[in-house]
This record gives structure tokens, sequence and C-alpha cells, in this order.
């Protein structure tokens, strides 16, 4: 039995929705052997986790045991969504860097040092930073109003609006120990939320920001240039070959005709039906049903099922090929001298002739014509301070 899983915490909607498109999709399409329900967990022993083909995650960014719960899932064949080992590693910052590498817009941003120290630190744990820390430098390139934000954030806490330096350090001393990230203000025309799922299904929202969380999906906006479209699907899926993720939502935010990415590391994105609104709920709905299934049928028992970025899987390929290299060349290395020196002549001698045997040894020159040949090898490619809440999302 195949069975599809979903693990969640305090929504209501969703999963149950899901959970019932995903059995009705079943049936209809006659699979036998395959099932949906909400996992159900009793005990957790290492290396011995495989009741599941397929568990759609949405709630162990908040609960420490699940998340530990899903990687011993994940080693033992299950399809977990979101990859649980890169979802641990990701985060906002680096989303940028890596965004800005494939050549997909986003707002200038910088990192910031902590407003207080994490435990167990002292000033001597701080020593490889310059003091002061150059402010300036990020000020005049920001420029403000700006938005500060967790660099590993998510679900809209602790965004701060701020207007200049001092607004921005009084603000930034309520985040306690938060790693912050200080970011360009972007004046936008449009900005648009988008579900992503499998990588390359996307479907786009209008969506306003601005507006009490319940009023933030547009419904009938104004049209729309398709070149903006075009530019958004394209960055929506660029981006999320590269990180690998499954279900996702990225955000975009158009200024002078260029959408900028402002937010797409959301592996458990909000799929409410009293926020999205019932067309955007019944699209996530439907997709995400058809991708779990798919996964369902392509699941192999024992098997590594997840999904890996290209910015994870290329690294992998260069280790790779580097190793291959590494290993052919030792082998022709060692190859070379042993098979030269079967071919040395001088024993011919000592047995023709006794009595010049002695001479002739000392005559013999075998190294003298050994040619090692070199083979070429071409190498191939390969997210706890009480804090204020703005209003504003970038």
């Amino acid at each position: 039995m195949k069975k599809i899983g979903i693990l969640f915490g305090q929504e209501d909607t969703f999963p149950w929705a899901f959970i019932d498109r995903v059995n009705e999709k079943i049936k209809a399409q006659g699979i036998k052997e395959m099932m949906a329900e909400a996992v159900s967990i009793d005990t957790v022993e290492q290396a011995k986790s495989d009741e599941y083909a397929v568990i759609i995650d949405r709630i162990s960014q908040d609960v420490p045991f699940y998340r530990a719960y899903l990687k011993n899932a994940a080693i033992t064949g299950t399809a977990v969504i979101n990859n649980p080992f890169w979802w641990s590693a990701d985060e906002k910052f680096f989303n940028n860097a890596l965004a800005q590498s494939i050549g997909v817009p986003v707002p200038k941003t910088f990192i910031l040092p902590s407003a207080q120290r994490p435990p167990d630190t002292d000033e001597k744990s701080f020593r490889n930073m310059k003091f002061p820390f150059d402010w300036e430098k990020m000020f005049d390139t920001i420029g403000f109003p700006a938005y500060m934000k967790p660099h590993d954030g998510g679900g809209w806490k602790s965004v701060y609006r701020v207007e200049n330096p001092d607004d921005l350090w009084a603000k930034h001393g309520e985040t306690e120990n938060l790693v912050m990230m200080l970011q360009e203000e972007i004046n936008f025309t449009e900005y648009f939320r988008c579900y992503v799922l499998g990588t390359d299904n996307v479907h786009i929202m209008q969506y306003e920001p601005r507006n009490p969380h319940h009023l933030r999906y547009v419904l009938d906006g104004e049209p729309v240039d398709s070149k903006i479209l075009d530019l958004v699907e394209k960055y929506c899926i660029d981006l999320n070959k590269a990180l690998g993720y499954d279900f996702n939502t990225v955000e975009f935010a158009v200024r002078d005709g260029v959408p900028y990415a402002i937010d797409f590391c959301n592996p458990a994105p909000d799929a409410d039906i009293k926020s999205v609104g019932q067309d955007n709920f019944e699209w996530i709905v439907e997709n995400a049903a058809n991708m779990a299934i798919v996964k369902a049928k392509e699941y192999e028992k024992g098997k590594m099922n997840l999904t890996w970025g290209t910015f994870v899987k290329d690294q992998m390929n260069i280790s790779a090929s580097d190793k291959k290299t590494s290993v052919k060349k030792s082998i022709a290395k060692k190859a070379t001298p042993k098979k030269n020196a079967v071919k040395k002549s001088p024993a011919k001698n000592v047995v023709a002739k006794k009595t010049t045997t002695a001479k002739k040894a000392v005559k013999k020159t075998p190294a003298k014509n050994v040619v090692a040949k070199k083979s070429t090898v071409t190498k191939t490619s390969g997210k706890k301070a009480t804090t204020k809440k703005s209003s504003d999302k970038q």
C-alpha cells in the first residue's frame, strides 16, 4: 500500500480538502493500493520509518520533533515535500544571493549582526568583526526608507519598515537575538504572490501586501502586461529549480516593468481558503493532489525519493567529475611502470654468455626508453523574540 500523508498543525481547511481530493482521484483513476490520510505517529525508531510513500510537510518549521521524524522518513525512502534536509539549511539571505547568481532581480540587501549576543558568547566571540561596523556603507547602498526582516524568518513576523538610521537602531533593538536583513524598498506598481508546485507548475496571484491579511489576495484586479507575467513565471521556475522546492510561494514586486523577487523561501505557504479565496484554494488543492499522486507512483521503496535543486546537484556533479579524474590519473601513474618493467632485456645475455654477465650488467640502460603516456580526461560540469509587526511587507 502506497500511503500519501500530510503532516499539519493548526490549519483546518487545506489538509482535509487535500486528503479528500487525493482519495477521490485515486478512486476515479482506479489506482490500486494507494490512499491518503493525516500522518499518524506513535514511535520513531532510527532508520525504520517507511510507512508513507509521500508526506506533505506543513508544520515541521514550528515543531523540531517533526523535522527529525521527516529526516528519518526521508532516509528510508519517503518522498517528503519539501526536502527536510534542504529546508533545514535554507534561509532568505542565502536565497537572495542564489537568485542574483542565476539572474533573477532582487533588492539590494545586507545582513546585520543580532542586537543582543547569542547565549554563551561574550565580546571575544566577535573579535573577527570590525568595530564600528560599516553602517554608512550599508545606508548609502540601500537608502531610506528600507525594510528590515529576519534572515531566516517567515509568516510575516518581525518585518519592519525603517525611515532612517535612528529608526533602524530603535527597531533593531527590539529584535533581540534575531539576525536581520536590511533591504532596499521597492516602490512597486504591481505585486504578485505565486504558488509553485513541482518546481515548474506556476499559479500567479495578484497581491497587495499593504492590505489587511484577509484582503491581500486581489480579486478582479487590473489587467497586467503579458510580458511581465511571462517574466514572473520564468523567474518562479528558475528559482524553484535552483532551490529544489516542490511546494513553495514566490513574491514579486514590479518596479519600472522589472519583477524583483522579494520572498521565495516559503516551503509551507498559506493555503487557507479564508485568506487565499475560493479560486486560489481550488487551484492549490487540485494541483497538490495531482503532484502527490505522481510522487507516489514514482516512489521506489528503499531509495532516496527527495527533490534536490540544481544548486546542490551541480556541486555534486562537479565533485564526482573531479573524483573520477583523480582516480584515472592515479591508475595511469601506477600502471605505466609495471608494464615497462616486464620489457627489460638484459637477462638474455646472462644465459647466453656467462663470461660477459658482469660486463653487460654495467652497460645496460633500461629506463632510457621508457615513455609514460598521459591519459587525457575531460571534466564534466555538474529561516525568539517578541517583536512588533509591521503591516507593510516586502
